[in-house]
């Protein structure tokens, strides 16, 4: 396992990533379950989201904190430790909701514009975001941060995991060949002051 900040962060915003994590039969289990997704994904949260096709085009599906998919909430958190000890220091205290599997349609061009991951409910405070599809197998679905403001691209590759804290902007561009599956996890703490 490795870790990497980019080179494009400001320290202040920085995101970084993290490479080695989950086996190629880790990532095909999630993708497996990432790839029958049928709930249409929302925008608002709190009980109060809509879905919002100028906004958001995906299917999600959750994965909770079960037996079967304890090893998931494990790794995540491991990473999610040794990142904010050494970027971030957030005070946290785990997962405080379910885990995210989205898929994005090239059928309908699937995306999810810019927004933050903070906000109403659980106190988000880092975003994890698993790749789970081979870079080969869709183009567009990228993965953007907004640094200052540039938005930046993450590097695609199967199985790497960007973090960020969960008040940065960002978004996936419109898919437009292929489909692409991701997850998404956030650690959650005390709300900041």
């Amino acid at each position: 396992m490795q870790y990497v900040i980019t080179p494009h962060a400001q320290r202040t915003e920085p995101f970084v990533w993290w490479e080695g994590a989950f086996t190629e039969q880790e990532l095909n289990w999630l993708q497996d379950k990432a790839k029958v997704a049928e709930q249409k994904a929302q925008v608002g949260g709190g009980g109060g989201g809509v879905v919002n096709n100028e906004i958001r085009r995906s299917q999600i599906t959750w994965l909770p904190n079960s037996p079967e998919a304890e090893w998931v909430f494990s790794k995540l958190a491991d990473v999610a430790a040794k990142l904010n000890a050494q970027y971030y220091d957030f005070d946290l205290i785990g997962f405080g909701e379910p885990l995210q599997l989205t898929h994005y349609d090239q059928s309908e061009h699937g995306m999810y514009g810019w927004h933050q991951d903070y906000g109403m409910g659980v106190s988000r405070k880092l975003s994890m975001v698993v790749q789970l599809t081979d870079p080969s197998e869709y183009e567009g679905g990228n993965l953007q941060i907004l640094v200052g403001s540039n938005p930046q691209n993450v590097r695609k590759q199967r199985g790497l995991i960007a973090v960020f804290p969960s008040y940065i902007l960002h978004q996936v561009t419109p898919v437009t060949q292929g489909n692409r599956q991701s997850l998404v996890a956030w650690a959650s703490g005390p709300r900041f002051k």
